[in-house]
C-alpha cells in the first residue's frame, strides 16, 4: 500500500531515535506485511506437506523422546502426523487471518479515520480467532501429552490464563472502537 507523501496518520507515534515519525508507521505497516506472508507461506506449506502425508504410501513412524537416562521411541501413526499437520495448518491460517485484520485496520489508522465501524466487527474477529487458536493449541498441547505417555507434562489451566486476558483485551477494545465509532457519528450529525 502506498500513500502519498503528504500522508500523516493523525496520531503520534513514538519516535525511534534515528527514525522520522513517518518511518515508524512505514516500518510497522512493512513488519505486518511480511508477518501476513510470512504465514500465508507456511500455512500452505503446511497444508501442502497434509496433503503429500496423506497419499504418500509410509509405515508406522516414531518418535524419540531422550533425556540423561535413555531414549524412548512412541510409534507414531499417520492419523497423529495428519493431525499435526492440519494443526499446525490451522494454527499459521488463524494468525494470518489475525494479521490480516489487523493490516486492514491498520489502513483505516492510515486514512485517519480509526473508527471506522468495521474495525469494530475486525476487531471481534480477531479476538475470536485468537480464542480458538489459542484453545486449539491447548487442546493440541494435552493430545501431544498423552501421545508421549508421561514423557511431557500437559499444560494446565493456568497456562490459558494470559492468553484469556488477551482475548478479554480485544474485545474491550471493541468496544471502545464502537463506542469511539457512535460519538464520531453523532458528532457528524451535530456539525
Amino acid at each position: 500500500m502506498r500513500f502519498p507523501k503528504s500522508f500523516s496518520l493523525g496520531i503520534r507515534v513514538p519516535a525511534v531515535p534515528g527514525l522520522p515519525a513517518r518511518s515508524m508507521s512505514r516500518l510497522l505497516n512493512a513488519a505486518l506485511g511480511v508477518a501476513y506472508w510470512l504465514m500465508i507461506l507456511l500455512t500452505v506449506i503446511v497444508l501442502a506437506a497434509f496433503v503429500v502425508a496423506a497419499f504418500l504410501p509410509m509405515g508406522p513412524t516414531g518418535l524419540i523422546f531422550s533425556d540423561e537416562s535413555g531414549g524412548t521411541e512412541i510409534p507414531v501413526s499417520r492419523a497423529y502426523i495428519l493431525f499435526g499437520f492440519g494443526a499446525f495448518a490451522g494454527y499459521f491460517g488463524g494468525f494470518a487471518l489475525i494479521l490480516r485484520q489487523l493490516r486492514r485496520i491498520f489502513a483505516t489508522l492510515a486514512t485517519g479515520d480509526p473508527f471506522h465501524p468495521t474495525n469494530v466487527s475486525r476487531l471481534k474477529q480477531i479476538g475470536l480467532t485468537l480464542a480458538v487458536v489459542t484453545g486449539g493449541a491447548w487442546i493440541g498441547q494435552t493430545l501431544v501429552a498423552r501421545l508421549a505417555r508421561g514423557e511431557m507434562d500437559p499444560p494446565s489451566l493456568f497456562d490459558l490464563v494470559t492468553p484469556a486476558f488477551s482475548v478479554l483485551v480485544v474485545f474491550v477494545l471493541a468496544e471502545v472502537f464502537r463506542e469511539g465509532a457512535r460519538l464520531r457519528r453523532e458528532s457528524e450529525l451535530t456539525i
